[in-house]
Parts: C-alpha cells; structure tokens; sequence
C-alpha cells in the first residue's frame, strides 16, 4: 500500500505555512493512479494556498512494482553506488527476485519505469545508450554526450530510441538502434554483470557503470 505523511511547509515566495501530503512510497500495483500521477509529475507538485506560487517536491521516495517486481529508490542527488537500507529490507523481506535500484532525478527514475515496464534489462540498456550516446556525439561534433533517456521500444519495428541533449541549450535529439544493438550488450550483461545482479540493496546502474562495465569487457580477454 502507497504511504503518505503530512508535513509544514514554508511557501519559498511568501514564507506562508502550510501543510502539505508527501507520498513517501508509492505501491504502482495496488494504487495504478498514483502511479499515473506520479509519472505525470501531479503527486509532486505543491501550490501556496495563500499566494498561489507552484512548485515541486523534491524528496526521497520508494516506488514498488510488484506484479513486474522491481522496486525504484529517488534519492535526490544521492552519489552512492550501493545502498543497503535495514528497515526497508526488513519491511520487504519476504519478497524475493526483486530488481531494486537507486536514481538520483526524476527523469533517471522515469526511465527506469519504462525500462522495466517494458520488460528490458537495465543494464544491457545503459551500455546501448552508452555506444548509441557515441554515435551522436560524432553527428554533433562534440567530445561526448552524456544526457539521454531511453525514449522508445517498439519490438515490432525491431527498434529502441533514445533522446539526448545536446549542444548548449540541450536541444533534444533522438536516435534510433536496432535491437540487435540491446541484444549486443545484453550478451556482455550475461557475461560479465553477474556479480553486479547479485548485489543486495538497491543499486545505481547509470553511465558511470556502463563506463566501468565496458572497460572491464574490453580488458576480459587481455
């Protein structure tokens, strides 16, 4: 079941208090609207009841899959590869083949949910948008681009799509691959991940991994 606290909060415009509901965790398979209002940015955004001025929360929460079993931790800004919580092991401890994973932005955390909603392997994707990054980065003339979401997956038209942002005002740009691209590096995945699938806690799969993760295929056979 989704959790939700009250909280004061001091209007940043007006300094008016007020109190507001901060969804803490977020159960997609027992509340499928939180989960609509939470991808649409709804259950986040905060209105002064006495000035009007909006913003959005920012804060840590726990959203939990369970029909498709994975659980997704947005911690903002967190910088942590690993992240073993106690009380939240404790509380899920009955539940087993859970693919848990921290993000620390909205957007890494959306991307997740498609991810796995899409019945894709997050690692194998991250090293596909690493090589397909490379090849943008070339048509853009830049040394590298780093700031790409997976945007599309389309199994009947064999391909999967990325948006990056690229150049100074972070233009959007989407290119396409072929499956046989996330095919690729699901291999490597199989290969050389193992270790990282058995890893407790909740775990940050991002570009540094997909960094790190390449570099230690291309040196597997050295």
């Amino acid at each position: 079941m989704s959790n939700v606290i009250s909280k004061e909060v001091a209007c940043p415009n007006c300094s008016e208090v007020t109190s507001a509901h901060l969804y803490i965790s977020i159960n997609a398979t027992n509340d499928p609207q939180f989960r609509e209002d939470l991808l649409s940015e709804k259950l986040l955004k905060w209105k002064c009841e006495n000035c009007g001025y909006e913003g959005r929360f920012t804060y840590p929460l726990l959203y939990n899959d369970m029909k498709r079993r994975f659980m997704i931790y947005l911690i903002p800004q967190i910088d942590r590869f690993q992240l073993e919580d106690r009380s939240l092991e404790e509380d899920y401890r009955n539940l087993k083949g859970i693919t848990k994973r921290i993000t620390p932005d909205f957007n890494s955390f959306k991307e997740k949910v498609f991810i796995f909603e899409s019945g894709l392997d997050d690692m194998a994707v991250e090293l596909t948008k690493l090589a397909i990054s490379e090849t943008v980065a070339k048509k853009h003339d830049l040394k590298r681009v780093e700031e790409g979401y997976l945007s599309l997956y389309n199994r009947e038209t064999n391909t999967m799509g990325f948006t990056f942002f690229v150049g100074e005002d972070h233009e959007p740009y989407v290119q396409s691959a072929r499956l046989e691209v996330y095919a690729r590096s699901a291999q490597i995945v199989s290969e050389i991940c193992q270790n990282d699938k058995k890893l407790s806690g909740f775990i940050k799969i991002d570009r540094e991994w997909a960094e790190n993760t390449l570099f230690r295929y291309k040196r597997k056979d050295k």
